[in-house]
């Protein structure tokens, strides 16, 4: 033990960690605590904290047909998006990570959508898929179409648009994971590959992709758990009611329109669905550590 640890107080270290625990505390366990608590009630958006109703919220989340919609499109939404999340920036990686001329052009090109706001890169796709946007009248013009295609009308249309969205603006998010993973893995391999006559797409499959494997899961599931959380892509493409009839909202976008309407809104019953929420999220995370761990034991 050095000369300094014979004289430090037994609360010392604590001291340090204090200002982290208590920003926890306030900011991530007790939002979460609060959540559970008030699952149990009726309180409403704005009039306090309501009565204890046991599970009753909980037997309503299940025969609610609104929540298994938003449910059933959330999961297909990540269905979608998390495959083109976890391929397409892998891809990109590889293309972007040899050192060529104006290649970190490139590269703030790919990473740019990142640092922009959802809110604004929403409504200019807002103006690119509108009846008389762009899209459509380029379709038109080429008679690829007769009409106008209704993408901010048809609620499967306005979930594949926001999917668009979410790999357009997370391409380069994912890219920098993946740049990073690319180098640890040993030139040689990829020199080996070549004697052996594998071709590019064969080193690819062989090497590059054995070799970022636990990256990859890691994106999966970073993009599933951003994927189950989505709501603003909806908000702005489908507009305060989540599409027609609502046919196109997620779990967070009924959350916030269960609980805090202020006419109907049950917060209630709006936490019960984000504790539901919660759940789903773990269990994604459980099976991801799962596969990594059967990964890293093969």
């Amino acid at each position: 033990m050095s000369g300094a640890a014979l004289y430090r107080r037994w609360w010392t270290p604590l001291v340090w960690v204090a200002p982290t625990v208590v920003v926890i505390a306030i900011f991530g366990v007790f939002p979460f605590v609060n959540t559970v608590v008030l699952s149990f009630t009726d309180a409403k958006p704005l009039g306090g904290g309501g009565q204890f109703v046991g599970l009753e919220n909980y037997r309503t989340l299940l025969s609610d047909p609104s929540f298994w919609q938003a449910t059933r499109n959330s999961f297909l939404y990540a269905a979608i998006a998390v495959p083109l999340l976890v391929v397409l920036p892998l891809v990109l990686a590889v293309l972007v990570q040899d050192k060529i001329p104006f290649i970190g052009v490139f590269r703030s090109a790919f990473y740019a959508p990142v640092i922009a706001s959802v809110v604004a890169v929403g409504l200019i796709w807002q103006n690119l898929f509108a009846e008389q946007g762009p899209i459509n009248t380029v379709l038109q013009r080429l008679h690829v179409v007769s009409s106008p295609i209704p993408f901010l009308s048809d609620s499967t249309l306005i979930l594949l648009c926001a999917v668009a969205l979410t790999v357009w603006k997370g391409l380069g998010w994912y890219m920098i994971f993946y740049m990073a993973a690319l180098g640890s893995v040993p030139k040689e391999l990829y020199d080996a590959a070549k004697v052996d006559g594998a071709g590019a797409v064969r080193r690819f499959l062989v090497v590059t992709v054995p070799g970022v494997r636990l990256t990859m899961l890691l994106v999966g599931l970073m993009s599933g758990i951003g994927s189950l959380r989505v709501f603003t892509e909806i908000y702005v493409l489908g507009g305060p009611t989540g599409g027609p009839g609502g046919g196109a909202q997620t779990l967070p976008f009924y959350i916030q329109r269960a609980a805090l309407d202020p006419i109907s809104g049950n917060a209630g019953y709006g936490a019960a669905i984000s504790v539901a929420l919660f759940l789903m999220t773990g269990v994604l995370a459980l099976v991801s550590q799962r596969l990594g761990s059967d990964r890293e034991d093969s």
